[in-house]
Protein backbone atom coordinates (compact mmCIF):
# COMPACT_ATOMS: atom_id res chain seq x y z
CA UNK A 1 0.00 0.00 0.00
CA UNK A 2 1.63 3.06 -1.64
CA UNK A 3 2.29 5.93 1.52
CA UNK A 4 -0.25 8.41 -0.67
CA UNK A 5 -2.89 5.97 -0.97
CA UNK A 6 -2.33 5.32 2.68
CA UNK A 7 -2.51 9.09 3.87
CA UNK A 8 -5.69 9.68 1.53
CA UNK A 9 -7.73 6.98 3.15
CA UNK A 10 -6.45 8.24 6.50
CA UNK A 11 -7.83 11.87 5.76
CA UNK A 12 -11.05 10.19 4.07
CA UNK A 13 -11.38 8.39 7.77
CA UNK A 14 -10.68 11.60 9.70
CA UNK A 15 -13.47 13.37 7.49
CA UNK A 16 -15.86 11.05 7.77
CA UNK A 17 -15.43 10.76 11.48
CA UNK A 18 -15.95 14.62 11.76
CA UNK A 19 -18.80 14.73 9.42
CA UNK A 20 -20.24 11.51 11.73
CA UNK A 21 -19.61 13.74 15.36
CA UNK A 22 -21.29 16.88 12.84
CA UNK A 23 -24.73 14.64 12.43
CA UNK A 24 -24.97 13.02 15.88
CA UNK A 25 -24.39 16.77 17.30
CA UNK A 26 -27.56 18.09 15.26
CA UNK A 27 -29.58 15.05 16.26
CA UNK A 28 -28.53 15.93 19.90
CA UNK A 29 -29.93 19.16 19.59
CA UNK A 30 -32.95 18.84 17.33
CA UNK A 31 -35.04 19.81 20.19
CA UNK A 32 -32.53 22.89 21.00
CA UNK A 33 -35.05 26.37 20.42
CA UNK A 34 -32.43 28.24 17.50
CA UNK A 35 -30.50 25.59 16.49
CA UNK A 36 -28.36 25.84 13.45
CA UNK A 37 -27.40 22.19 12.37
CA UNK A 38 -23.73 21.58 10.79
CA UNK A 39 -23.67 20.46 7.48
CA UNK A 40 -20.86 18.94 5.42
CA UNK A 41 -20.87 17.62 1.88
CA UNK A 42 -17.68 15.35 2.33
CA UNK A 43 -19.80 12.33 2.19
CA UNK A 44 -21.82 12.47 -0.48
CA UNK A 45 -18.97 13.78 -2.76
CA UNK A 46 -16.70 11.05 -1.74
CA UNK A 47 -19.69 8.53 -2.74
CA UNK A 48 -20.07 10.27 -6.01
CA UNK A 49 -16.37 10.03 -6.51
CA UNK A 50 -16.26 6.18 -5.30
CA UNK A 51 -19.00 5.13 -7.94
CA UNK A 52 -16.90 6.46 -10.59
CA UNK A 53 -14.28 4.63 -9.71
CA UNK A 54 -15.65 1.92 -8.72
CA UNK A 55 -14.68 -0.10 -5.08
CA UNK A 56 -11.35 -1.46 -5.96
CA UNK A 57 -9.55 1.91 -6.31
CA UNK A 58 -9.88 4.89 -3.47
CA UNK A 59 -11.25 8.23 -4.28
CA UNK A 60 -10.69 12.16 -2.43
CA UNK A 61 -12.78 14.99 -1.54
CA UNK A 62 -12.22 18.35 0.54
CA UNK A 63 -13.83 18.20 4.11
CA UNK A 64 -15.79 21.69 4.22
CA UNK A 65 -18.00 21.69 7.44
CA UNK A 66 -20.30 24.99 7.72
CA UNK A 67 -23.41 25.99 9.41
CA UNK A 68 -26.61 26.31 7.91
CA UNK A 69 -28.47 29.36 9.24
CA UNK A 70 -31.25 28.85 7.77
CA UNK A 71 -35.25 29.41 9.64
CA UNK A 72 -36.16 26.92 12.22
CA UNK A 73 -38.74 24.15 10.81
CA UNK A 74 -41.69 25.88 12.97
CA UNK A 75 -42.73 28.34 15.96
CA UNK A 76 -43.31 26.96 18.95
CA UNK A 77 -45.73 28.38 21.06
CA UNK A 78 -45.09 28.55 24.66
CA UNK A 79 -46.96 31.48 26.35
CA UNK A 80 -44.28 32.61 28.47
CA UNK A 81 -43.32 36.61 28.25
CA UNK A 82 -39.86 36.31 28.17
CA UNK A 83 -39.91 34.15 25.25
CA UNK A 84 -39.01 35.32 21.65
CA UNK A 85 -38.16 34.01 18.34
CA UNK A 86 -37.11 35.49 15.30
CA UNK A 87 -38.59 35.48 12.26
CA UNK A 88 -35.86 36.33 9.39
CA UNK A 89 -32.38 37.18 9.44
CA UNK A 90 -30.57 38.49 13.02
CA UNK A 91 -29.53 37.50 16.22
CA UNK A 92 -29.76 38.10 19.93
CA UNK A 93 -26.74 39.75 21.00
CA UNK A 94 -25.48 37.99 24.44
CA UNK A 95 -22.91 40.25 26.49
CA UNK A 96 -19.86 37.86 28.15
CA UNK A 97 -16.73 38.95 30.12
CA UNK A 98 -14.91 37.74 26.59
CA UNK A 99 -17.50 40.00 24.60
CA UNK A 100 -20.75 39.90 22.94
CA UNK A 101 -22.15 36.42 21.31
CA UNK A 102 -24.94 36.05 18.88
CA UNK A 103 -27.51 33.70 19.25
CA UNK A 104 -31.12 32.63 17.68
CA UNK A 105 -32.51 30.80 21.39
CA UNK A 106 -34.55 32.96 22.41
CA UNK A 107 -35.43 31.11 25.55
CA UNK A 108 -34.49 34.69 28.36
CA UNK A 109 -35.42 35.38 31.45
CA UNK A 110 -35.15 37.98 34.57
CA UNK A 111 -32.31 37.69 37.09
CA UNK A 112 -32.62 39.16 40.64
CA UNK A 113 -32.33 42.48 39.44
CA UNK A 114 -34.45 42.38 36.71
CA UNK A 115 -32.51 42.16 33.97
CA UNK A 116 -33.56 40.20 30.78
CA UNK A 117 -30.49 37.49 30.37
CA UNK A 118 -30.05 33.79 28.61
CA UNK A 119 -30.87 30.57 30.20
CA UNK A 120 -27.53 31.36 31.55
CA UNK A 121 -27.76 33.96 33.45
CA UNK A 122 -25.86 36.32 30.90
CA UNK A 123 -26.87 39.62 29.94
CA UNK A 124 -28.83 40.09 26.32
CA UNK A 125 -28.28 43.45 25.22
CA UNK A 126 -30.33 45.97 24.44
CA UNK A 127 -30.33 49.05 21.95
CA UNK A 128 -29.47 51.16 24.72
CA UNK A 129 -27.62 49.05 27.80
CA UNK A 130 -29.46 46.09 29.44
CA UNK A 131 -33.50 46.04 29.72
CA UNK A 132 -34.76 46.11 33.25
CA UNK A 133 -38.23 44.94 34.65
CA UNK A 134 -38.73 47.04 37.29
CA UNK A 135 -39.70 44.70 40.41
CA UNK A 136 -43.63 46.20 40.46
CA UNK A 137 -44.51 44.74 37.26
CA UNK A 138 -45.08 41.31 36.92
CA UNK A 139 -43.52 39.61 34.08
CA UNK A 140 -47.62 38.80 32.52
CA UNK A 141 -47.36 42.43 31.63
CA UNK A 142 -44.46 42.85 29.95
CA UNK A 143 -44.93 43.04 26.10
CA UNK A 144 -42.63 42.83 23.25
CA UNK A 145 -43.23 44.07 20.41
CA UNK A 146 -42.10 42.89 16.47
CA UNK A 147 -39.13 45.54 16.47
CA UNK A 148 -38.08 44.40 20.19
CA UNK A 149 -39.93 47.30 22.14
CA UNK A 150 -40.14 46.33 25.62
CA UNK A 151 -43.12 47.49 27.32
CA UNK A 152 -45.02 47.34 30.61
CA UNK A 153 -48.63 48.96 29.82
CA UNK A 154 -47.62 52.73 28.62
CA UNK A 155 -43.89 52.23 29.66
CA UNK A 156 -41.04 51.83 27.63
CA UNK A 157 -38.46 49.69 29.12
CA UNK A 158 -35.85 48.72 26.95
CA UNK A 159 -35.71 47.63 23.42
CA UNK A 160 -33.84 44.20 22.44
CA UNK A 161 -30.64 44.66 20.02
CA UNK A 162 -31.22 42.19 17.10
CA UNK A 163 -27.99 42.66 14.67
CA UNK A 164 -26.74 40.64 11.42
CA UNK A 165 -23.87 40.13 9.33
CA UNK A 166 -25.37 40.71 5.88
CA UNK A 167 -23.60 37.74 3.30
CA UNK A 168 -20.92 36.85 5.81
CA UNK A 169 -22.92 34.52 8.39
CA UNK A 170 -20.73 31.61 7.40
CA UNK A 171 -17.77 33.49 9.34
CA UNK A 172 -19.23 33.49 12.41
CA UNK A 173 -17.48 30.77 14.78
CA UNK A 174 -19.17 28.37 17.03
CA UNK A 175 -18.41 29.48 20.59
CA UNK A 176 -20.88 26.96 22.35
CA UNK A 177 -24.18 26.99 24.30
CA UNK A 178 -25.80 27.71 20.92
CA UNK A 179 -23.95 30.84 20.64
CA UNK A 180 -21.83 32.30 18.20
CA UNK A 181 -18.79 34.45 18.27
CA UNK A 182 -18.14 37.12 15.31
CA UNK A 183 -14.30 37.93 14.58
CA UNK A 184 -12.90 41.33 15.01
CA UNK A 185 -12.99 42.28 11.21
CA UNK A 186 -16.51 41.21 10.90
CA UNK A 187 -19.21 43.89 10.84
CA UNK A 188 -21.97 43.83 12.99
CA UNK A 189 -24.65 45.26 11.46
CA UNK A 190 -28.31 46.16 13.00
CA UNK A 191 -31.20 44.09 11.81
CA UNK A 192 -34.23 46.07 11.19
CA UNK A 193 -36.04 43.48 9.16
CA UNK A 194 -36.45 40.92 11.58
CA UNK A 195 -39.66 40.19 13.13
CA UNK A 196 -39.72 39.09 16.71
CA UNK A 197 -42.62 36.91 18.11
CA UNK A 198 -43.23 36.74 21.61
CA UNK A 199 -44.55 33.81 23.59
CA UNK A 200 -42.64 31.91 20.97
CA UNK A 201 -39.22 29.83 20.19
CA UNK A 202 -38.01 29.03 17.04
CA UNK A 203 -37.16 25.25 16.55
CA UNK A 204 -34.10 23.87 15.39
CA UNK A 205 -33.47 23.94 11.50
CA UNK A 206 -32.69 19.96 11.86
CA UNK A 207 -34.91 17.59 9.55
CA UNK A 208 -34.40 13.90 11.76
CA UNK A 209 -34.87 12.05 8.39
CA UNK A 210 -32.43 13.69 6.48
CA UNK A 211 -29.83 13.41 9.23
CA UNK A 212 -30.59 9.47 9.83
CA UNK A 213 -29.94 9.19 6.19
CA UNK A 214 -26.78 11.15 6.46
CA UNK A 215 -25.62 8.59 8.77
CA UNK A 216 -26.12 5.66 7.54
CA UNK A 217 -24.04 6.76 4.11
CA UNK A 218 -21.28 8.09 6.23
CA UNK A 219 -21.30 5.13 8.04
CA UNK A 220 -21.23 2.67 5.04
CA UNK A 221 -18.21 4.98 3.82
CA UNK A 222 -16.34 4.87 6.47
CA UNK A 223 -16.64 0.82 6.59
CA UNK A 224 -15.64 0.67 3.05
CA UNK A 225 -12.92 2.83 3.81
CA UNK A 226 -12.04 0.71 6.78
CA UNK A 227 -12.12 -2.48 4.16
CA UNK A 228 -10.02 -0.64 1.96
CA UNK A 229 -6.80 -0.53 4.29
CA UNK A 230 -8.07 -3.94 5.82
CA UNK A 231 -7.19 -5.34 2.45
CA UNK A 232 -4.29 -3.89 1.47
CA UNK A 233 -2.71 -4.39 4.16
CA UNK A 234 -3.47 -8.26 4.32
CA UNK A 235 -2.27 -8.24 0.41
CA UNK A 236 0.99 -6.45 1.64
CA UNK A 237 1.57 -9.35 4.52
CA UNK A 238 0.84 -11.92 1.58
CA UNK A 239 3.38 -11.00 -0.60
CA UNK A 240 5.70 -10.63 2.37
CA UNK A 241 5.24 -14.07 3.44
CA UNK A 242 5.98 -15.39 -0.53
CA UNK A 243 9.13 -13.38 -0.07
CA UNK A 244 10.26 -14.73 3.12
CA UNK A 245 9.57 -17.89 1.55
Amino acid sequence: MSIDVTRQVSLNIAALESEFNAITNNLANVSTAGYKRFVSSFAETLARQQSLLGDNDISSANLQVGIDFSQGLSMIETGRSLDVALQGKGFFVIETAEGPLYTRNGMFRANQNGQITDSLGRIVSGQAGPVTIPADIALSQVNIAADGSVKAGDTTLGQLRVVSFGDNENKLIPAGDNCFRAPNDLAVLAEENAAIRQGYLESSNVKMIDELVDMIMVSRLYQANMKFITARKDAGESLMSLAMG
